[in-house]
């Protein structure tokens, strides 16, 4: 009976055997038990970590973001100050008003202010009677020089002279030019125009075609016409009226008295003999 048993019977009578081997399936089950826990708690740990991060990122682009909006903002706000401080604005929102003789002789007292002695600025000074009446801004060209020059029909024939004008219409560019000259055809009559200015046409066949004819009037910018003079190709023996396009306003709302490169031709213009003209009463200043 014992040898049926086997060597072993003893062991499993006292159960000392089975007690270590069930003691170590607890302990290797407690250990698998506590392995995914920790895993458990670093990967929520990793997890934080992670959010933390992202959330950094995210309030570094929310700040980054807010900070570009408010430099546009600021920026636009400097934008909208400096636009309100453009005189186009000014000019634009207010009512025009016509130019007169007291415009233009500021307008010469103070280019030459620095450029002439008190003596000199004296003379440059023009009497009322050098002025026709002013353009109050109702008429077109055509009805303003019929209300300053009536007698333009025996003018017109009684002008024989070539290289000359009666009439010299100044203004700042060649399309101006243009449409002026269309303006002209309720006055003009049988007179003859010729266009003067630089765009497109050469100085020698503006003096060519001065001379071959006996030309009336004379409408273009003061830098060729100043040109002209200088060459003798224009006189101002035969002239009578010069007449300024003075309230026209171009694109950026400004006169011919305001443009730089146009104040200059046209005080150069001035001097070639027009304010002499003026003084002895043989040429007359109209504001249109």
């Amino acid at each position: 009976m014992g040898d049926d048993l086997g060597d072993e019977w003893w062991k499993r009578e006292d159960g000392s055997e089975d007690e270590e081997e069930t003691e170590q399936e607890k302990q290797l089950a407690e250990k698998t038990k506590t392995k995914p826990e920790k895993r458990k708690r670093v990967t929520g740990k990793a997890a934080k970590a992670k959010k933390k991060k992202d959330d950094t990122q995210k309030e570094c682009v929310v700040s980054e973001k807010k900070a570009c909006e408010d430099h546009q903002s600021t920026k636009t706000k400097k934008k909208r100050k400096r636009k309100k401080k453009i005189i186009t604005d000014v000019l634009a929102s207010s009512e025009p008003k016509p130019g007169c003789p007291a415009d233009l002789q500021d307008l010469v007292s103070r280019y030459f202010s620095d450029k002439r002695s008190v003596i000199e600025l004296e003379e440059l000074k023009l009497q009322n009677s050098c002025f026709l009446s002013s353009n109050d801004l109702t008429h077109s060209l055509s009805s303003y020089l019929k209300q300053v020059c009536p007698k333009w029909a025996k003018i017109q024939k009684q002008h024989t002279e070539k290289s000359s004008v009666v009439v010299l219409i100044v203004c700042s560019s060649a399309l101006r030019t243009i449409e002026l000259i269309k303006q002209l055809t309720a006055f003009k009559g049988e007179a003859r125009v010729v266009k003067l200015f630089a765009k497109h046409i050469k100085i020698e066949e503006q003096v060519k075609l001065l001379q071959k004819g006996v030309t009336h009037i004379g409408v273009g910018t003061p830098g060729r016409i100043s040109a002209l003079i200088e060459k003798e190709g224009l006189t101002l023996e035969a002239l009578k009226y010069l007449i300024l396009d003075w309230n026209w306003r171009n694109q950026k709302l400004r006169r011919m008295g305001e443009i730089p490169e146009i104040k200059l031709d046209f005080m150069k213009l001035l001097e070639s003999g027009i304010l002499t003209a003026c003084r002895e009463d043989k040429v007359k200043i109209g504001l249109f």
